[in-house]
Order: C-alpha cells, then structure tokens, then sequence
C-alpha cells in the first residue's frame, strides 16, 4: 500500500502524483514478487516518491519560513519491532533510507538535526544542495508567503498534506511501514509532525498489521 499524502492536490498536479504513485507501487510490488522482504519494497517505494517533485519529500518538499528544507522520515520493521527515523536533517535527499540506516546500524531510534546529518556522512551518504531539494515551485510559493502574497491559513490548508508513505507485506509474512515528509510550508525551523514518532506517523507488527499515516502533523501527534 502506498499514498503521496491527503490533501486538496491542485487540478494541474494531479496527473504528476497519480503517476509517481503509480510508479512507487510498481517498483514495489515487482521486487515483492520476485521474494524481496517488506523492507526493501518500503524502502524503494518511498525513495521514489522522495526522489519526484511531485511530492513534499525528499525532492519537491516545502521550504521551512528560512527558505530551508528539513526532512522527516520513519521506518518500521514489523518482525523485530524495531524502528528508525529521522527529523529536521537538511541536505539529504532520501530520508527513508536514513532513517532505515538509523534502524539497523545504530542503538538509537529517532535523531535529530545536526546529528543526524553526522550519522548520515559517518555512513557513507551524499550530501546534496539545497536546489537538489527545493525546486523552483517552492521557491515560488516561499517567496510569496515572504512578501505577504499569500493569502494565509486559508490557502495553505488546502495544499497537499505532508507526508508520503508506504506498508509491505512480503511471501514470509512480514510487515514493514515507512513514512517521509518535508512537512508544512513555510513551517518555524525545528518543526517536527508525527511523520518521525513511532505509533503516531507509522507502525508495523507481523502479529498486528501496520500504518503509515498522513493529515495535519499536529493533530496526529
């Protein structure tokens, strides 16, 4: 199962996320039928939503009010209960898989800012830019929330909501769950929703089910 987020999708991008959705739930289903685990197809279904503009992750995220992208991500595995995530780390593109790495190379469960980009460079991953996230239809809509042209609550409640997310059940009968956000425009830096926290933006139990859940961060949380 996967989703690119709840929310008013505007008319012209609708097509943009029923396609990268699509082609998430393609990537994944194909490596499940070939006997792939559950963690390898949330994995690969969330880095391709995180690596499409269409969606707010990875790259295409909402700036923050700095004109910056801070990315939360969470991942599940539902045979061990054991969890990874990540929130506010900048210059990532994929989060998912930090937040992976997190779950099976360290004995932490969720880090944070600076430290979490220390582990991602101690583990190997690339530092990207900050245009390697934050495409010009961000830009735009910061821009005009920096200069007042927007219109206010109104018109950011009816944006795409944020998070994007995926569950997996593999032949073995397990369960994995993934959640990944660039959170909400224009948002105080150090912002964090419910993307990162366990049993909240997502959850995974063989014995149970699992989740990956999207709306409003604060309300969730």
């Amino acid at each position: 199962i996967v989703h690119g987020g709840a929310g008013d999708i505007p008319a012209e991008l609708h097509e943009a996320h029923l396609q990268g959705v699509r082609r998430a739930v393609e990537a994944g289903w194909e490596l499940l039928e070939t006997g792939g685990s559950a963690m390898d197809a949330v994995e690969v279904a969330i880095t391709i939503m995180e690596d499409d503009e269409a969606f707010d992750a990875g790259r295409g995220s909402f700036l923050n009010a700095d004109g910056q992208v801070e990315l939360d991500a969470g991942f599940m595995d539902g045979t061990g209960l054991q969890v990874g995530a990540v929130a506010s780390v900048q210059f990532i593109q994929n989060p998912i898989q930090l937040a992976r790495t997190v779950m099976e190379k360290s004995k932490h469960v969720l880090l944070v800012g600076q430290g979490a980009q220390r582990f991602a460079h101690k583990m190997g991953f690339a530092s990207c830019a900050l245009t390697d996230l934050a495409v010009p239809r961000e830009f735009e809509r910061w821009q005009k929330t920096l200069f007042g042209k927007t219109s206010s609550a109104r018109e950011v409640s009816n944006l795409p909501s944020d998070t994007v997310g995926c569950v997996a059940l593999d032949r073995a009968g397990h369960i994995a769950a993934g959640t990944s956000t660039g959170g909400t425009p224009n948002k105080m830096p150090g912002r964090v929703g419910d993307v990162p926290m366990v049993g909240c933006g997502f959850y995974a139990d063989d014995q149970i089910g699992g989740a990956s859940s999207t709306g409003e961060g604060e309300n969730i949380a």
